[in-house]
C-alpha cells in the first residue's frame, strides 16, 4: 500500500501531465483571459511581477508547489479519494481554486464527492470551462479541452 507522499507524489504528477498541455509556457507574465496575472504554466499570485521574465527552472519549481498545494487541498477536504480521481480533482484546483472539490455549498462535485458519488463527480468537471469576461461566464475552449481530459483520468479512478 503506497504511503500518504507517495500517493500525493503520483496524484501530483498525473495532475500536471493534464496541467503543462492546458496551461502552456510563458515565461514573461501576462493577464489571462478573466484578467488575472499570471506566469509560466499558470502560476497565480501576489509573487508575480508583471512583464518580469521567469526561468525555466523558476517555472518548473512553481508548477512543482502550485501542484503540491493543490493535492494537500483535495486530500485534505476528500481524503483517501483514488490516486485518478485526486489528480483529476488537483488539476481543477490548481486551475479553479479548492472549491470545486472542497466546497459542498457551491459545486455539486464537491457534494457528490462528499457522499461517495465518483462518477457523478466526475461527471460534473466538465461543467467547470467557463470564464467571466467582461461580466460574462463564457465557455473557453481551452478549457473544456482541459476539463474533458480531467474527466477521463477521474473516471479511470473508478472501480
Amino acid at each position: 500500500m503506497a504511503t500518504a507522499k507517495q500517493r500525493a507524489a503520483v496524484a501530483a504528477a498525473l495532475a500536471t501531465a493534464i496541467a503543462v498541455p492546458a496551461e502552456g509556457l510563458r515565461q514573461v507574465a501576462y493577464y489571462d483571459p478573466p484578467g488575472i496575472l499570471t506566469v509560466c504554466y499558470g502560476h497565480t499570485g501576489a509573487d508575480v511581477v508583471a512583464k518580469r521574465k521567469y526561468s525555466l527552472d523558476e517555472c518548473g519549481a512553481l508548477l512543482t508547489i502550485d501542484m503540491q498545494k493543490a493535492v494537500a487541498q483535495v486530500e485534505a477536504c476528500r481524503p483517501g479519494l483514488p490516486v485518478p480521481v485526486l489528480a483529476a480533482f488537483a488539476d481543477a484546483a490548481f486551475n479553479l481554486g479548492p472549491g470545486i472539490a472542497c466546497s459542498t455549498a457551491t459545486s455539486t462535485a464537491a457534494r457528490m464527492l462528499y457522499v461517495g458519488d465518483v462518477v457523478g463527480a466526475c461527471n460534473q468537471l466538465p461543467r467547470w470551462d467557463r470564464a467571466r469576461l467582461m461580466g460574462v461566464l463564457v465557455p473557453l475552449p481551452g478549457l473544456t479541452k482541459r476539463r474533458a481530459a480531467e474527466r477521463e483520468l477521474c473516471l479511470t479512478g473508478v472501480p
